[in-house]
């Protein structure tokens, strides 16, 4: 021990906050056993060939697999849960999807639920009012109509009397537009601003004084649309990072007064307009009528038509079945120490690794191949690359006949040099 000096032990110091760190976000990335004793011994690896002569590396796996099988069985035997009963939630976005089918979940549970919806007579509120028991209440809001925000509060209020609110479940949200950046119009932008940032921002704040009553829960269904750049999701995409560095700004703001805030990370689900064939049709024919003859032209019809194909067949192969998505928030809800963020869904947890872990290059290619596979480009990078294309044959058919000219003119000079030796000679 006397042989080692003060900067091996800083050295040690530091290494062991790095790797620990690191650990840290792996085994908090929700991933399986395997993959993580991988990226344990992967980090042995590199620890090992940087500082093989002071820590073994066979210390550093077995403390890996150590936590390894800790973190399964602590995923495999989950704390015990809090009652439901007397506790009350208002969840947004209940005519269909996520909120529909934790509204159902919660009341069967024994909770209070306030259901939002924007058509009281569609026909999911008449499914919630059809299979769910009296303490089931459901409210017209629309998340975009700050009056109709606090009209609920007041309703709310009025039930729960001097009770406080112990779960907000912010579901509600929107994806107006799928396509390029530049072809999206500033109305989808704004849209999805309305609808997934300031929507959820009002409802938020407006019961906010209820939640620190109880000492609630918020939890806030996102997408990982807002942490990584999805190809022709900017507008969708836009929103929700705004909306998940609100969240987790809140999350630090109020933890004194004993609120606990998680985010809801999803993966592609049959949900709301996803797979509304009509819906998108609609949507892409009044994006064609909008856009000016220049930028069409630029873009090719076919460019456009070929995304909106590829966006349908993407949602066509979501998963229908949104109960990982369900049992995510009765856990976050639940939980004695709820998590930040809660991945829900096959293939999260591992998008978010690659994009937090691999090169960038890496990262992004996975984006393109998992999410888009586009085969055309913009029309007008076709006809560019034609263009370039059949300047470079004009200029390798101009190279041949310049050769051919030389090579004639070369040899009328050997003929004329031949001549002349023969002339020459005769004299």
């Amino acid at each position: 021990m006397e042989d080692y000096t003060l900067p091996f032990w800083i050295y040690l110091l530091v290494l062991t906050v790095f790797v620990g760190g690191a650990m840290k976000k792996i085994l908090a990335s929700h991933l399986s056993t395997a993959p993580t004793l991988v990226a344990w011994l992967g980090a042995t690896v590199l620890v090992e060939s940087l500082w093989a002569f002071c820590l073994p590396a066979v210390l550093l796996a077995l403390l890996g697999l150590i936590c390894c099988m800790y973190s399964a069985k602590r995923s495999g035997s989950p704390s015990t849960a809090l009652p439901a009963r007397d506790k009350a939630v208002f969840i947004t976005g209940c005519d269909s999807g996520f909120g529909n089918a934790t509204a159902k979940r919660l009341d069967a549970l024994g909770f209070e639920v306030f259901a939002t919806v924007l058509n009281l007579s569609g026909d999911g509120a008449k499914e919630l009012q059809r299979t769910c028991s009296a303490r089931l209440t459901l409210l017209q809001v629309d998340i975009t109509q700050p009056q109709q925000v606090q009209q609920a509060l007041l309703d709310t209020k009025a039930k729960l009397g001097l009770r406080g609110l112990w779960g907000l479940i912010n579901n509600a949200g929107v994806c107006v537009n799928f396509g390029d950046a530049e072809l999206s119009l500033m109305s989808n932008f704004r849209g999805c601003m309305e609808v997934n940032f300031f929507g959820t921002l009002t409802v938020t704040k407006t019961f906010l004084p209820l939640l620190r009553q109880a000492k609630g829960r918020i939890i806030t269904v996102s997408s990982p649309a807002g942490d990584q750049p999805f190809p022709c999701l900017s507008a969708y995409g836009s929103s929700k990072a705004a909306l998940n560095l609100f969240i987790n700004t809140l999350r630090h703001e109020l933890e004194p007064w004993g609120v606990q805030v998680s985010i809801i990370l999803p993966s592609a689900y049959k949900t709301g307009h996803s797979s509304n064939y009509a819906y998108w049709e609609l949507q892409h024919k009044q994006l064609l009528q909008s856009l000016s003859p220049a930028l069409l032209e630029d873009y090719g019809e076919d460019y456009m038509n070929e995304t909106k194909d590829l966006f349908q067949r993407h949602a066509s192969q979501a998963a229908p079945d949104v109960s990982p998505v369900v049992d995510t928030i009765v856990q976050a809800l639940l939980a004695p120490q709820p998590q930040a963020r809660y991945f829900a869904g096959p293939g999260v947890g591992l998008m978010y690794f690659i994009h937090s872990y691999c090169p960038f290059s890496l990262s992004n290619l996975f984006l393109q191949k998992l999410f888009l596979k586009k085969k055309l480009m913009p029309q007008a990078l076709r006809k560019q690359s034609g263009f370039d294309l059949n300047l470079g044959l004009h200029n390798n058919n101009n190279n041949n006949n310049n050769n051919n000219n030389n090579n004639n003119n070369n040899n009328n000079n050997n003929n004329n040099n031949n001549n002349n030796e023969e002339k020459l000679k005769q004299l």
